[in-house]
């Protein structure tokens, strides 16, 4: 007999991608979870790192997408959408091409143009500023996006949601006045520490990552000087651990990583704020100061949560596929005890997604413990049992994943119940 949790739909996945059975950190390995809980698939027809949300993973991400733009939203960002594609002159422009070639997809020749795929937001983001003129009074100006980028990771390096080659990036573009820098940073930096709080990501640390002597860095000597200097104060100032790395850095500032560790214990960054005053000289951007004059400003890369697949790809780790209730996939399953009941049992999930709750079905078809077990294994907050007793009062007994049972009750106050505890969080 197949295992209940085994996905119905094809998968084909790369022998780089698969997790290694002998591997003890398998069992809280995002790949083999995120297959068995039918959260995302690989198909060679698709291509490697290149993953398929299935319906359930694209549940969580939504979620998550949901929870960041309200956060952003309270923190007076605003948002913004740009193409993934880009001409050849921009990425010379920008520096992507000198020093992040390796990293990029090839150039596409289209109608006699060159069109790239974006490695990065920025260069988007900068023009939007770019499109008017702003006042000293405007700043800090925050534009975010929930982007599509490009990366050409090696075929060694793909894994899972955590290595891909196309991926949706939380980004973010502070422009500032060059007094604004610290403050800003640390208003991030909150941001940040607001957003794990939320996601229940507590395990991490503080990486500042500073250039290398390879020339793969804009040569801006006291430029880096500067930025650097400017990290280390705030985090001083904010009380914050960290650890310093050489040759991290982004090719045109020092940055502040957000370091954390998968199941097999590989360090990768989750969040990053970046200083660059190299940026706004190429791209010509200025303000209007006090004195009426044009005054060039300084850019803050910003990412609070990483990448939706590289977050979803830790989550699914950190919860071993139990997440929170206003995460889960499915966050009631209707058990009727017999095939009687079933209409009564269709009624209560129509009547729950009514009210926001995400609920389906497990019709009388098995026994009600192993459906029971399967709903838990699932990870599902909450099982709704109803028999006759139920049906016969309009009332249900619902069963938490953790063993927890409450006494029948009505059905709208369950309802109610399980609506108010899936809720996105507030901000």
């Amino acid at each position: 007999m197949p295992d209940a949790l085994q996905t119905p739909y094809a998968s084909a996945v790369d022998a780089d991608d698969s997790p290694d059975a002998r591997d003890p950190s398998d069992r809280s390995d995002h790949r083999r979870l995120g297959r068995r809980l039918d959260l995302f698939t690989t198909d060679e027809l698709v291509g490697a790192g290149l993953p398929l949300w299935l319906p359930d993973g694209a549940v969580v991400r939504e979620q998550l997408e949901r929870y960041i733009v309200e956060l952003e939203h309270a923190a007076g960002y605003r948002r913004v959408f740009s193409p993934v594609l880009g001409k050849r002159e921009l990425y010379e422009r920008s520096g992507h091409l000198h020093h992040f070639r390796d990293d990029m997809f090839p150039p596409m020749d289209v109608g006699g143009e060159q069109l790239v795929l974006r490695p990065s937001l920025c260069p988007h983001h900068l023009l939007i500023y770019a499109a008017r003129q702003h006042s000293f009074r405007d700043l800090p100006v925050r534009l975010a996006e929930l982007g599509a980028q490009f990366r050409y990771e090696r075929s060694g390096v793909l894994g899972g949601l955590s290595r891909v080659r196309a991926m949706t990036l939380n980004d973010g573009h502070v422009v500032v006045t060059p007094d604004q820098v610290a403050s800003e940073v640390a208003r991030i930096l909150g941001l940040i520490r607001r957003a794990y709080g939320v996601l229940g990501i507590d395990d991490h640390r503080l990486r500042l990552s500073l250039c290398g002597p390879d020339g793969s860095y804009v040569d801006a000597p006291h430029l880096w000087e500067r930025a650097q200097d400017e990290l280390r104060s705030v985090l001083a100032a904010v009380g914050a651990d960290w650890y310093e790395a050489p040759d991290e850095a982004a090719f045109y500032g020092p940055k502040i990583d957000v370091q954390i560790a998968d199941a097999r214990e590989r360090e990768l960054t989750l969040s990053t704020v970046q200083v660059d005053f190299h940026l706004p000289d190429l791209f010509d951007l200025t303000y209007r100061d006090a004195d009426g004059g044009l005054a060039r400003p300084v850019v803050i890369h910003r990412s609070l949560v990483s990448t939706m697949e590289r977050l979803v790809a830790h989550l699914i780790e950190r919860y071993g596929g139990r997440f929170p209730v206003w995460l889960a996939p499915v966050q009631l399953v209707v058990l009727p005890v017999d095939a009687e009941h079933h209409e009564a049992a269709h009624a209560l999930a129509a009547d729950a997604r009514v009210a926001g709750v995400r609920a389906e079905v497990a019709e009388a078809r098995s026994s009600l413990g192993a459906r029971v077990r399967h709903a838990h294994e699932r990870g599902v907050p909450f099982a709704g049992v109803l028999g006759d007793r139920e049906v016969a009062d309009g009332a249900v007994s619902v069963r938490g994943r953790d063993g927890e049972r409450l006494p029948p009750m009505p059905v709208r106050d369950a309802v109610a119940h399980i609506a108010a505890s899936g809720a996105v969080p507030v901000r």
